[in-house]
């Protein structure tokens, strides 16, 4: 009884672990913003997929945030400062850029250009 007791306690902890969502103690993409102000918004949200268009004027960046596996497209490039997991760094983002990452990842940015940037964020639910 004890063996069987103590599977039965294992097979319910793996599949509440199993389960789980992201419980990331850092904002989402949209819960995140930059000195108290939004900068995405939901253009469409389904079961499967949340899309975000981001905007950001000069000398507006995105704090700490963490993003689920998605696709990126830049409507509007510009030259920002990225922090993330392996430093901090300035890039140059194109128009029509793509990006895509396939598993939870996180980083502040700030754009440090002299024009506005727009992106959307495809997210994988």
């Amino acid at each position: 009884m004890k063996i069987e007791t103590s599977l039965t306690i294992i097979l319910v902890f793996a599949t509440v672990i199993m389960s789980c969502k992201n419980q990331s103690p850092l904002p989402d993409p949209l819960q995140a913003g930059w000195k108290g102000h939004a900068v995405c918004e939901v253009l469409e949200e389904n079961k499967e997929l949340r899309v975000l268009k981001c905007t950001f004027e000069p000398g507006v960046g995105h704090e700490k945030h963490y993003h689920n596996p998605h696709v990126g497209y830049t409507l509007a490039g510009g030259k920002f400062r990225i922090t993330d997991h392996s430093g901090t760094r300035e890039v140059n983002v194109p128009t029509g850029y793509t990006f895509s990452k396939d598993s939870i990842t996180s980083h502040e940015v700030l754009n440090i250009g002299e024009t506005t940037s727009i992106y959307l964020i495809m997210e994988y639910k």
